[in-house]
């Protein structure tokens, strides 16, 4: 039996991107606009697909002919703001989440006006304040947001306010935490010389992410401070294997800290970090 209607179509292609088949959803999506130019569904569910493989502004304009044929379509003009803000996009992004708050608030949708609102504000500052209010305003809707309050405590320590961002980063590590989210904590830590808490947060976020050179530079440092300069040089080289450029830091460390060590020339201590 033939399989011809848009919802079919869009039943089949959910089914193929949910199983692991991105290629196969879009292909379906794609036949079936041939057939149905416009028609709604098809082009968002073609936008999802695209935007997961990274085709910004294709899925961009999938999602936009989608909502020129049904614009009360909350879903649909979620994932444009969603798409609109990957694109830097930010007044169209926030534009798209306003009109969805406007004709129905929910959660997802002021979740993403805050993460818009505080991506914005790296290009824009003076929108730091609203993404602040942003994410207290869903800190106090929803408390145990991780998200909400990593966010805010890594705010709190952009402004020098360790005594505010310590607590809201130990309360974001609380459950499943990003690496991210254990380097601010580390960092917080560090600058208040609690090396033996800032050391557990940096390996806690390079056991979360292997690759993260600057969490075992920064638990290199704080080893060092602490005087475990045996450990301090393990992180040290983990650092140098990751990311070569850091040895400069690294040197600048091991000679000017109390707790260091002095070296010969400069391909001794390269050495050194790859035994």
């Amino acid at each position: 039996m033939s399989r011809n209607t848009a919802e079919d179509i869009a039943r089949d292609a959910t089914a193929a991107f949910n199983s692991g088949q991105p290629d196969r959803a879009r292909k379906l999506c794609e036949e079936g606009l041939t057939h149905r130019p416009g028609e709604p569904m098809l082009h968002h569910l073609l936008a999802a697909v695209l935007f997961s493989k990274g085709e910004v502004e294709s899925a961009r304009a999938h999602v936009e002919a989608s909502l020129a044929r049904r614009p009360d379509n909350a879903a649909a003009r979620l994932l444009a703001a969603r798409i609109a803000r990957t694109a830097a996009d930010f007044d169209s992004a926030l534009s798209h989440l306003d009109l969805i708050i406007a004709a129905a608030p929910q959660r997802e949708a002021f979740l993403e006006k805050a993460r818009t609102l505080d991506q914005a504000s790296l290009h824009q500052t003076s929108l730091r304040e609203q993404a602040r209010e942003a994410w207290r305003a869903i800190l106090k809707v929803i408390p145990q947001s991780q998200e909400a309050a990593a966010r805010l405590g890594r705010l709190a320590w952009e402004d020098g306010d360790h005594a505010a961002a310590l607590p809201l980063l130990e309360r974001a590590t609380e459950g499943d935490t990003p690496a991210s989210t254990w380097f601010d904590l580390g960092l917080v830590r560090q600058d208040l010389r609690d090396y033996a808490g800032a050391a557990t947060a940096y390996r806690r976020a390079v056991e979360a992410k292997p690759d993260f050179a600057e969490a075992a530079l920064n638990l290199g440092v704080v080893l060092q401070e602490s005087g475990d300069i045996d450990n301090a040089m393990q992180a040290y080289a983990q650092a140098y294997r990751l990311r070569p450029q850091t040895f400069g830091t690294i040197a600048m460390a091991l000679t000017s800290a109390p707790h260091g060590r002095l070296w010969i020339d400069e391909a001794a201590l390269r050495r050194s970090l790859t035994q």
